[in-house]
């Protein structure tokens, strides 16, 4: 009977010690893994459907990253809830770099007022590729020649003026309201499905401008259908084969403080991604943001290289989402105030 005991313990020694061992290799190869990032194909969830500013700068961008990383990288458009829907699906995957988010950074500051999230752009480490600022066009037969004959008709007809954009808290309607407060004008907001409805709406005199960004109107201002009469840059904004915009805040002073005013795009993960995953990511959107590629892109478009890393992304953000939040809380579109979340008033 002791004999049986004796064999009986060694027994549960050996499967003991097995299982200890079994574990150390099982994290070893764990470790392995992330050492070795990434050892499979990446997905980026654009949350917006195909075609616009996100989508394109994203697919750009990640052609070149992919090169870099050695593996494909995918796009899934996963439209939804001002693009808090795929921005949900990204937090809620494992956050080990496998699922990326391309973001438009307006929306992605917002979600918290908005009741769309409970992550403020401060839980996400995010990277900057391109710049698009909103441009107040007109279309070529508007008799609006300049950006003064616009802001003088805001003054003579309050509430008068009409501006197409992508809807309430888009883009175009986000850049018009900054404007309205830095200029205390008012203005007619005619809201539409998206930023291309919009700027058909200018064209055919539906509407009499759109603030809309440069990026969506670029080969209309080439093409002399839409005339650009002013940027919500902080500089002169130039686009090839486009005469130089001016800066907005060369007519509105109070502006200045807010301004770059437009759309960022890039990508974003998780803060808690492990740091092997975030340096390569640091190198691979680096080296893509140096290619010809990106630069064609850039061009093409006319949107604004920025290149911004985790450091200057985030102090990027922390302006915009003091704009934006504030902005969509003073004119009731929030309903969540900023403080909560401790964002700053601009």
């Amino acid at each position: 009977m002791k004999k049986w005991r004796m064999l009986l313990a060694m027994v549960v020694i050996l499967a003991l010690t097995a299982s200890v061992v079994g574990c150390g290799v099982k994290q070893q190869t764990a470790d392995k893994k992330e050492t070795n990032w990434p050892t499979k194909d990446i997905s980026v969830v654009v949350p917006w459907a195909p075609g616009g500013g996100t989508d394109l700068t994203v697919r750009a961008l990640t052609a070149e990253m992919s090169k870099a990383l050695g593996v494909n990288i995918a796009v899934v458009n996963t439209p939804g809830a001002n693009g808090s829907v795929g921005t949900k699906n990204v937090w809620n995957a494992n956050h080990d770099g496998y699922t990326i988010l391309g973001a438009g950074m307006m929306p992605f500051t917002s979600y918290t007022v908005m009741g769309y999230a409970e992550q403020t752009h401060r839980d996400w480490i995010v990277w900057t590729a391109t710049f698009s600022p909103n441009v107040l066009a007109v279309r070529a037969e508007s008799p609006y020649q300049d950006v003064k004959a616009l802001l003088a008709d805001f003054k003579a007809k309050p509430g008068a003026v009409t501006a197409g954009t992508a809807g309430v808290g888009s883009g175009g309607h986000m850049g018009i309201e900054v404007v309205r407060r830095a200029s205390k004008m008012e203005y007619k907001h005619v809201p539409y499905q998206g930023g291309n409805p919009a700027i058909i709406a200018t064209l055919g005199g539906e509407v009499d401008f759109t603030p809309q960004l440069s990026m969506e109107m670029t080969e209309m201002f080439r093409g002399g259908k839409l005339r650009a009469l002013a940027a919500l840059s902080d500089k002169p904004l130039e686009i090839d084969g486009v005469k130089p915009i001016p800066s907005l805040g060369e007519y509105i002073p109070e502006l200045k403080k807010n301004l770059p005013m437009g759309e960022f795009f890039g990508f974003a993960i998780p803060k808690d991604t492990p740091p092997e995953v975030v340096k390569k990511l640091d190198a691979a959107f680096s080296k893509a943001m140096q290619s010809d590629t990106i630069k064609k892109f850039a061009k093409e478009k006319g949107v604004v290289l920025v290149g911004y890393g985790r450091e200057e992304s985030q102090k990027n953000l922390d302006k915009l989402a003091s704009v934006v939040c504030w902005t969509l809380f003073d004119n009731g579109t929030a309903k969540i105030s900023p403080e909560k979340f401790n964002i700053a008033k601009p």
